[in-house]
């Protein structure tokens, strides 16, 4: 069958493999669509130090069941579902108090493991979600990206009627202000390229602050009637944006960092204590998947917006190579079977 490998950084091509055994417990899952990611574009780069190579990649993934054994949610042959690609242990510390995204032993498709850009996996049968029929392939696996806004949002405690600063309007950027909204809350979206933020207000975002060209502070101080942000959510990895977390933030306040810094980013103790501000890291999703395509399904998100391009399996490694090249022209690229 047909997979997306990346053999080393730089080397991305479509193979053919064979088909996986699944083990007791798993299903058999015939692919219909797959996401390609951030961590897709670092296991390209190079840049992604939890990938191993060669590299079947892609988590995102959508398709119907072949097989599955006998499980708690009545899942069966035929029925479409996602993929919970977060392999946890389940007998760690963490997973013990359910925040099995903090598993001392994860492992995530398509960077520890072989991933599901290929024709058909083996995967948990008790890690499957079950889509709703008025969700298209093609945007089904926008619920897994998804999934991480909402953590960085639960994470947050986020409550209608609050500000949330976001900075990044990149995917998960953009997700969490939609999730934000549809929340009841006030997001307001940070990024240095006005194109996105012109895109984000087309999808309801109210209130941007174009980096470079407005004053970061002064803007959210406005848009806040100088009460700054009760949260703040990091999604950009950038270690300014980091850094101004700090700044947006009320007294008492929270923040989120979802977002990878490539390098440590130093920050003033004295701010935080001061501030007495909550600071929380947001790593992938726990439990979330449930709530992102009810998300998808009515409507209140409208991932089909962020949607840039559906390619075939034998155009992902073009695309692959175009998005690591271009990326500021691209939101999200699903890729069909």
């Amino acid at each position: 069958m047909k997979a997306v490998c990346i053999e080393k950084p730089g080397s991305v091509y479509v193979k053919e493999v064979p088909a996986r055994v699944p083990g007791e417990h798993d299903a058999v899952i015939r692919v219909r669509s797959a996401g390609i990611c951030g961590s897709d574009l670092g296991a390209l780069r190079g840049t992604n130090g939890l990938v191993s190579y060669p590299r079947v990649i892609g988590h995102e993934i959508a398709g119907e069941i072949v097989s599955i054994p006998e499980n708690p949610k009545g899942l069966r042959a035929g029925d479409r579902v996602v993929v919970d690609p977060y392999l946890y242990c389940g007998h760690c510390y963490p997973c013990s108090i359910g925040r099995t995204n903090c598993c001392d032993h994860l492992r995530v498709l398509g960077v520890m493991v072989d991933g599901g850009m290929t024709e058909e996996i083996t995967h948990p049968a008790d890690m499957l979600v079950p889509v709703p029929d008025n969700v298209p392939w093609e945007l089904a696996p926008i619920a897994e990206p998804l999934t991480i806004a909402l953590h960085g949002c639960h994470r947050l405690q986020l409550k209608a009627g609050e500000f949330i600063a976001i900075s990044g309007a990149g995917t998960i950027g953009l997700l969490a202000a939609l999730v934000a909204i549809a929340y009841g809350a006030k997001p307001i979206l940070i990024d240095p390229v006005q194109e996105r933020l012109s895109y984000a207000r087309e999808l309801g975002v109210e209130r941007t602050v174009h980096l470079g060209e407005e004053d970061l502070i002064e803007k959210v101080m406005d848009y806040t009637d100088n009460k700054l942000c009760e949260c703040v959510l990091e999604a950009s990895g950038a270690n300014s944006a980091i850094r101004s977390t700090l700044d947006l933030v009320c007294h008492a306040g929270r923040v989120a960092l979802t977002g990878w810094p490539s390098k440590e980013t130093s920050l003033p103790t004295d701010v935080i204590t001061r501030k007495e501000i909550d600071i929380r890291g947001a790593r992938t999703s726990a439990g979330e998947f449930e709530e992102a395509l009810d998300l998808i399904s009515t409507g209140r998100v409208d991932v089909g917006k962020i949607l840039t391009k559906v390619v075939t399996v034998d155009e992902a490694p073009a695309i692959l190579r175009e998005i690591s090249e271009n990326p500021g022209d691209y939101l999200k690229v699903n890729v069909m079977f």
